[in-house]
């Protein structure tokens, strides 16, 4: 089963009559090396994109309109068999029909990953890492001014992290064909767990949501812990000495990575800066290291770099509630969950393994996800329901035309008439930058913390098909279920009519008698 089907079989079982249409879009294996910009050596890991994008029909003479989309990214380092998936953004439009699919949707995602008997990369650890941060649009330019959308509040939205993390671990758990052992873990930045709970507790009472689950959760990071390997160090607590950019990875658009870089460049941490040492007298022989400073090759044989060899994991996410995108006045969490098997590595001998970096059927060049997310924050708007349908009818048009090799790069018209006597600025080439998706620059090096992997691919990028487009990219399920009853109707009344509702009985409150004088 491909991850179009399994989101499809997600979305079959919600209340309701109507049809959905789905479109997936998973880009081939490349090398990635910024993920632990920090760690020495830089581990090898392979990154895809994911992007899922779900429109509805009510009836079937209604047109399609988006209505939910995720950003996703998965990380797959082989050297220590872990995986890390990665939820970046999840957006709703505000255009669905009650009840909103968003939640079916990213519960098929993260079972598709979580369950080794479907998971797509034969890892045998997986880390389901994400940012809980509650605003009014990620992905849907302009939806907020929609008066039919109705984000979560902040601790709405942690809540509803947890119960869709809990929901799929236990579904995991209870399925799995042998012992899956799995670790929970979240954190509340600027909250004690006290603090925490009670938050959570008073948004499950608001929302009617349960975020408990059968399995429990550690309040805390999972970086101290030893049941569940971490993707970059396994195998290397003894033998070697670990600094903080070991344990804690760096995502795009992630607060922790944008503190972690601060931590990396800062090397006086009392604000008194130390005096240069004297350049070492150098060697007969000629050896380049002895001109170096000698705090510098402290730097590199450590593998640390400012205070990352200083801050404990645990004092990082003490500070870490002092950051601006943690005291702004919100509810803001982060979520880990671990999940651990070695059924695939038994079954799978190694020899005949499949390189990381071959593409897989259905996957598509990650050059073509990008100009699809580039094309849906930058060209379209969800503000009306009629700039919604139109924006839908141009997206999936142009991923159906992508497929079939009809929407190329534009390039620079040619003027068929021009004057001698009139000076003109000339044509700008062909550009590319408009396709890339914007995002947080990339973390401050200093020179020598990334070093770009020019070593090539092997591998040629997959051209997408309409094969590729009718059997992973594209799918539609009609669904027609027994309807959600309206809010505030009796229980288990399909219509939740008013005359349906019990009746109230008011009790009347019995004065007390004086005693005659």
């Amino acid at each position: 089963m491909n991850l179009r089907d399994q989101l499809l079989g997600s979305l079959a079982t919600l209340p309701g009559t109507r049809e959905f249409h789905i479109h997936v879009l998973v880009s081939s294996p490349r090398k990635r090396s910024d993920l632990f910009p920090y760690a020495k050596p830089r581990p090898r890991v392979y990154l895809q994109d994911i992007l899922i994008l779900l429109s509805e029909q009510t009836t079937p003479d209604s047109p399609r309109i988006l209505v939910t989309a995720i950003e996703a990214s998965f990380y797959n380092n082989p050297a220590t068999s872990c995986g890390i998936l990665y939820i970046s953004k999840v957006d709703s439009s505000g255009h669905a029909t009650r009840p909103s699919p968003t939640a079916a949707l990213v519960k098929g995602l993260l079972k598709f990953y979580a369950d080794p008997s479907t998971r797509p990369v034969h890892v045998d650890h997986l880390w389901i890492q994400l940012f809980a941060r509650a605003q009014a649009q990620y992905l849907f330019p302009n939806s907020s001014e929609f008066s039919g959308k109705r984000p979560l509040a902040d601790a709405q939205l942690c809540v509803w992290w947890k119960r869709l993390l809990s929901d799929t671990t236990s579904d995991v758990a209870a399925r799995g064909e042998e012992t899956i052992k799995i670790r929970q873990y979240y954190v509340l930045p600027g909250f004690s767990e006290l603090e925490a709970v009670h938050s959570l507790k008073i948004s499950q009472s608001t929302s009617g949501s349960d975020g408990s689950g059968n399995l429990p959760w550690t309040y805390g990071h999972p970086y101290s812990q030893s049941d569940i390997p971490l993707p970059c160090t396994s195998g290397r607590r003894e033998h070697s000495r670990l600094n903080l950019g070991h344990f804690i990875p760096s995502f795009d658009d992630d607060p922790k990575s944008r503190f972690m870089d601060e931590i990396a460049h800062t090397t006086n941490a009392d604000g008194i800066g130390s005096p240069k040492q004297k350049r070492a007298r150098t060697s007969s022989h000629g050896d380049r290291s002895a001109d170096r400073p000698t705090s510098e090759q402290d730097d590199d044989e450590d593998g640390a770099q400012g205070e990352l060899g200083k801050v404990t994991p645990d004092e990082f996410w003490e500070r870490m509630s002092f950051r601006q995108e943690c005291v702004s006045g919100v509810v803001t969490g982060f979520f880990a969950v671990g999940m651990s098997s070695q059924r695939r590595s038994r079954t799978t001998p190694a020899s005949s393994a499949a390189s990381p970096l071959a593409p897989q059927p259905g996957q598509v060049a990650p050059r073509m996800v990008r100009r699809v997310v580039a094309t849906l924050l930058h060209h379209h708007e969800f503000s009306t329901r009629s700039r919604a349908v139109r924006a839908t009818e141009t997206l999936e048009g142009a991923i159906k035309g992508l497929c079939e090799d009809l929407a190329p790069v534009p390039s620079s018209p040619t003027p068929s008439v021009r004057h001698a006597e009139r000076p003109s600025t000339p044509e700008p080439g062909p550009s590319r930058m408009a396709l890339e998706v914007p995002c947080t620059p990339p973390p401050r090096t200093g020179g020598r913390a990334h070093v770009p992997d020019v070593s090539p691919n092997p591998f040629a990028e997959p051209v997408a098909s309409l094969e590729t487009y009718r059997s992973y990219i594209y799918g539609a399920v009609a669904v027609s279920n027994a309807p959600l009853p309206a809010r505030g109707g009796a229980h288990g009344a399909p219509g939740g009519g008013a005359g349906t509702a019990p009746p109230v009985t008011v009790l009347a409150v019995r004065k007390k008698r004086k005693a005659p004088s």
